[in-house]
């Protein structure tokens, strides 16, 4: 059954629009830095950019005023500005800040093949626990909005590089799509339409990673397909597949079935591509009284007596630094244990707030800010993810990201959601 389709993308004219003031990162990065934000703008001005048609999520309490005015940029933007439509896969090349290629396939999966529930069996499933308070606001500005840009990245558990990594070699014969540097320490994308006998070729690899015999040998037993795991994104995936459903008890599954409103655009990248990294996300809690946090976390340490190996965090103040050991956690990652004493820590501590940060950088000037903390640990391995999606379900939310904010997606493609 095909699970993957080409889309209808719509790219501006970049021989007329400045590609690199048209691309900016993912909204939900830079969360605690709202310089970077107005640097962005700064370099934007007054040309044509996604950053007037998405809401970074550092101005998520003005989503009242803004999103009205970011539905009327994009009606704007669909007449004169989203000027190329091409229906196609793309293949596309994007040079990180520290000069390695990174490779990716932009299409769009079904929203009825997505389930972001715990436990579930669906072919695309969330890696992490899906906060459901962090829908609603999201579902605010994705509602009316007639168009979608996508953050979402998507992983394939593909050891021979079957999908994505033949598309190297033909990039020469396939027509370019665009090209250009990325704003603020981005790096650089190309990338490439996708010709009709390499969407059959796609489509054949994908199909033949969900056999049984391929599910057997990676995964050492029989178990319900797992063909994409949601590796950056999963709340916003997670708010296209809400607003799918409020649409279907609207106007019934089979209307809503023949809707775009059906599919989410994505790019798919390959776990086992060598330049992908999985970085922790850091903790730095605010509005706290470091020391008391520190003693109450030693001794929520001291009070585990799970049968797990030793797991330590390092604790993070303007003053010092302090190493926290869990000797018996309960939890199999170190961010599974913290996190859950962060959440009791945060509902019995009125003005305590926890965000999670990219990168031991900005980790440490964040918590050398008055009464705030930050904890650093080891994350897990890319070669953990799939089996623990599909053995243990969603990690604790916030567990890995794939590299580093600057070399997050930047919103490029769009497609007409309505």
């Amino acid at each position: 059954m095909k699970n993957f389709f080409p889309a209808n993308i719509l790219l501006p004219d970049f021989n007329k629009v400045d590609g690199t003031k048209w691309a900016v990162v993912a909204c939900d990065q830079y969360t605690s830095e709202p310089e970077y934000w107005a640097e962005a703008d700064a370099i934007v001005g007054a040309s044509p950019s996604t950053l007037r048609i998405t809401l970074p999520e550092v101005y998520l309490d003005e989503t009242e005023k803004r999103v009205p005015l970011i539905n009327a940029e994009m009606e704007k933007y669909l007449k004169d500005v989203l000027v190329n439509s091409r229906e196609s896969y793309i293949y596309l090349e994007r040079t990180q800040a520290n000069g390695k290629i990174r490779r990716g396939l932009i299409g769009m999966v079904d929203l009825d093949e997505y389930d972001f529930n715990k436990g579930s069996s669906s072919l695309i499933r969330a890696t992490e626990g899906t906060v459901l308070s962090r829908i609603p606001p999201r579902v605010k500005i994705r509602k009316d909005a007639p168009v979608e840009l996508p953050h979402v990245l998507m992983l394939i558990d593909d050891p021979e590089m079957t999908v994505i990594e033949p598309l190297t070699a033909k990039k020469s014969a396939m027509e370019k799509a665009y090209d250009f540097d990325l704003m603020l320490n981005g790096g650089h994308v190309a990338a490439y339409f996708v010709d009709k006998n390499e969407e059959n070729r796609i489509d054949g690899a994908l199909e033949a990673l969900t056999s049984p015999e391929v599910m057997e040998k990676k995964y050492g037993g029989s178990f319900a397909p797992l063909l994409f795991a949601v590796g950056d994104g999963n709340h916003s995936l997670a708010t296209a597949k809400t607003c799918y459903e409020e649409l279907k008890a609207e106007i019934g599954a089979e209307n809503a079935a023949k809707t775009p409103a059906k599919y989410a655009l994505v790019e798919l990248e390959n776990l086992h591509d060598a330049t992908l990294e999985f970085e922790p996300i850091y903790r730095v809690v605010f509005g706290v009284d470091t020391a008391e946090i520190k003693n109450a976390l030693s001794a929520y340490a001291k009070s585990l007596d799970g049968n797990e190996k030793a797991q330590k965090v390092i604790a993070v103040t303007g003053e010092c630094d302090e190493e926290i050991v869990f000797e018996h956690p309960t939890a199999q990652l170190t961010v599974g244990t913290l996190q859950a004493f962060l959440d009791e820590y945060i509902k019995e501590h009125e003005g305590a707030e926890v965000d999670y940060i990219h990168g031991e950088d900005s980790l440490r000037k964040l918590s050398a800010k008055e009464n705030a903390i930050g904890f650093l640990f080891e994350g897990m391995t890319k070669d953990q993810l799939f089996k623990t999606v599909i053995c243990d379900g969603a990690l604790p939310r916030k567990t890995f990201s794939m590299g580093h904010a600057n070399d997050k997606r930047y919103y490029l493609e769009c497609r007409k959601i309505k």
